[in-house]
């Protein structure tokens, strides 16, 4: 029988025989701006406790106000969990479970409101899809219609970070994830407030909550009160590659999310850690 020996071929890279975690090594190419995938795409999320939460008074406005948008417009429309989230923590904690577990029962809630948003805007041909397709397919399904509707929850799922007894990474940060993986034009963020507050606006005993017309990362940072969208944001903007703005909005208000896709300071405008080319 004849011996063989098996060599190993590498292929000709600075990285070759090196670990990927050493910064001085990947410089070069990590240092570089990625390439926008798609630029021309509007990314909205929609709050779940905020707004689906709220029955028709709230949704049916702003599904007249989306369907009007997208002539204009293709849009990535990703809605969040509300209070069945909530209750869904309540007995997951209760039961012991870890985040891991807790983490993809969120987000099938909010993927049950991305299944509502999805069946009033039918008519336009606008359909839900899960992560998997938005991954992969996403550009041939907004070429064949204006809009897609997804879930805002980042697939981290069982992997998700162990480091707090319920999800850290949740709608508002998976949407902007996405948005910056994608190269997207924009991200979009509709509450139930005008923007953002120095307080919690809702609160009877904030009546000193002023609002932020526009602010940054390292100023939200610093804020002790509570924010209308995930903390864990603050951490992934710093590191943004595309997104340079985003801006929080008032769905609440007929014509506000229309005027924050054609560019007008209508809410918060955040500045990320992202630079302009």
């Amino acid at each position: 029988m004849t011996n063989t020996t098996n060599t190993i071929k590498h292929v000709a890279s600075p990285l070759a025989h090196q670990t990927l975690q050493d910064s001085n090594l990947t410089r070069p190419v990590a240092g570089r701006r990625p390439i926008r995938i798609l630029p021309w795409l509007q990314v909205v999320k929609i709050g779940g406790r905020s707004i689906m939460d709220r029955g028709a008074e709230a949704i049916l406005p702003i599904v007249d106000e989306l369907r009007k948008l997208l002539p204009e417009h293709r849009l990535l429309i990703l809605t969040g969990a509300g209070i069945r989230a909530r209750h869904l923590y309540g007995v997951g904690l209760d039961l012991g479970l870890p985040v891991g577990s807790l983490a993809p029962l969120a987000a099938s809630e909010a993927g049950q409101n991305g299944h509502i948003l999805a069946s009033l805007l039918a008519p336009e041909g606008v359909s839900y899809v899960e992560h998997p397709t938005i991954a992969s397919q996403l550009a041939i399904h907004l070429a064949a219609a204006r809009a897609v509707v997804g879930s805002a929850f980042p697939p981290y799922h069982h992997h998700e970070f162990p480091n707090s007894r319920i999800p850290t990474h949740r709608a508002d940060t998976g949407a902007f994830l996405l948005a910056d993986a994608l190269g997207a034009a924009g991200l979009t963020i509709v509450e139930d407030v005008d923007g953002v507050y120095t307080a919690d606006p809702n609160d009877s005993n904030s009546k000193q909550a002023q609002f932020l017309r526009e602010t940054s990362i390292a100023d939200l940072a610093k804020l002790k009160g509570t924010l209308p969208f995930d903390h864990a944001l603050l951490e992934v903007m710093a590191t943004a590659r595309h997104i340079e703005r985003v801006q929080v909005v008032n769905g609440l208000v007929p014509g506000r999310l229309t005027a924050a896709l054609r560019g007008e300071h209508v809410g918060t405008i955040i500045h990320t850690g992202a630079r302009p080319v």
